[in-house]
């Protein structure tokens, strides 16, 4: 190619290919359109767009990219010339700017080549270490950027330790309370059990009561589960759900961002490329046959930086709605929490007011139906004659897997030794 009177080699497109197209821009109040160029006489052959920046006519036109080549505005060729002649041709026209391009057409896959990936890794590795062993390992921090999103990671960790221990002390306390609630009822069995058996009437209502009682406190206590527990589940959806979802975002998000610096360390070093061969005047191949590779980066620079943005803003609003239920999220649950501990413990002592001035009462364990055990624990088979075996089997209550034997049979008259002590255990018992 003869080009101003110097040999130029012919153009290498890398396998890409370009098509013509023609865009009409309206210029803003300050007399611009929204792109910076690149290229042009007197090394390379071409002119191209070298980025369209953000909200301006050109951008909102939406037909120029990154990479694409200016080949004449308001129809009139731009080759041969240089990119701050083009550029006053743009200012010096009235209104709208008729802008004639080859349109290039690049595969980002193309351009991610083996050293934008090790620069990715890099990026990556320099990102998680300190300022101090980056710069004792000669590794330069000042393209990365101290990203605030980033910090967020730290921040969820904290929260989702917090979650986790919430919800680990729910569960030992819904444990508890069940554990507690299941023997209230056993105390509530028991206890009525008795007083359907004692044959004295105060006595017999007086148990009954005090069996009612736990038995209310047993309902009161699953009620208090049936409250709390969804609170675990809501405490799981943000630990389990939210977080997680988060924080995989950020992990794409910061993908992208390394992507997009390691294509921006690519574009300078190759500019410092040309700035050395011009300062040497010597030839640079990729230069003086259209600057594709170039190009190819800027494109790839462009859809990287796009993914960017728009990662950025939906880990922004995805932050921004976690930390709104973070703080609405724990406030609802303590308040529910305690508001349902409150309850409980009224409705418990509403249950036990009946029974204040039941004890102590007087028993006439000669009188009763039931053979209190003095010992603690419980008789065996062995123990039992066969009247009292028959009396234990006719007493069994079932309830789930758990009976209640009922050993009832009269005192013998003979006895008066057991029975005083059976009188002076249950007199402790009954305060």
């Amino acid at each position: 190619m003869d080009y101003g009177g110097e040999f130029f080699y012919d153009e290498d497109r890398l396998g890409m290919r370009v098509s013509s197209g023609a865009a009409t821009i309206q210029k803003d109040a300050g007399n611009l359109i929204g792109i910076s160029i690149g290229g042009g006489a007197a090394l390379c052959p071409c002119l191209y767009v070298v980025q369209v920046f953000d909200n301006t006519p050109a951008s909102k036109e939406g037909s120029l990219e990154a990479g694409d080549e200016l080949t004449g505005v308001n129809k009139v060729s731009v080759k041969g010339k240089t990119k701050t002649e083009v550029a006053r041709m743009i200012q010096a026209a009235q209104g709208d700017v008729l802008l004639q391009y080859n349109k290039l057409h690049a595969d980002p896959k193309q351009g991610k080549s083996l050293d934008i990936v090790l620069k990715k890794a890099k990026h990556k590795m320099i990102e998680n270490m300190s300022a101090d062993t980056a710069d004792a390992l000669g590794l330069s921090r000042a393209i990365l950027c101290n990203d605030s999103l980033v910090k967020k990671m730290q921040e969820l960790e904290r929260n989702a330790e917090m979650y986790r221990g919430l919800m680990e002390h729910s569960r030992n306390l819904l444990r508890a309370y069940y554990n507690l609630s299941r023997t209230q009822k056993k105390f509530g069995d028991i206890f009525a059990e008795i007083g359907a058996r004692e044959p004295q009437k105060a006595a017999s209502e007086a148990f009954t009561i005090f069996g009612e009682a736990h038995r209310n406190m047993d309902k009161q206590g699953m009620k208090l589960l049936r409250v709390l527990h969804p609170m675990l589940n809501d405490l799981s959806t943000y630990l389990n759900k939210a977080i997680p979802d988060t924080k995989l975002t950020i992990k794409k998000y910061l993908d992208v961002k390394f992507e997009y610096l390691s294509y921006c360390l690519k574009l300078k070093e190759m500019d410092d490329e040309e700035s050395q061969a011009a300062a040497l005047q010597e030839p640079l191949y990729r230069v003086e046959t259209g600057n594709y590779e170039y190009r190819l980066i800027l494109r790839c620079r462009q859809d990287a930086r796009v993914r960017f943005a728009r990662l950025r803003q939906d880990v922004m609003v995805k932050m921004e709605l976690l930390d709104q239920k973070h703080v609405q999220d724990i406030s609802f649950q303590l308040q529910r929490f305690v508001a349902a501990m409150a309850r409980f413990h009224v409705d418990c002592k509403e249950s036990l007011e009946p029974t204040r001035n039941l004890f102590p009462i007087e028993v006439d364990l000669s009188q009763v139906a039931v053979k209190y055990n003095t010992t603690g624990q419980l008789p065996t088979d062995e123990d039992l004659d066969e009247e009292e075996l028959e009396i234990a089997e006719e007493a069994t209550i079932g309830n789930g897997d758990e009976s209640l034997l009922d050993l009832g049979s009269d005192l013998n008259a003979n006895a008066n030794a057991d029975m005083h002590a059976g009188v002076n255990n249950l007199n402790d018992l009954l305060g």
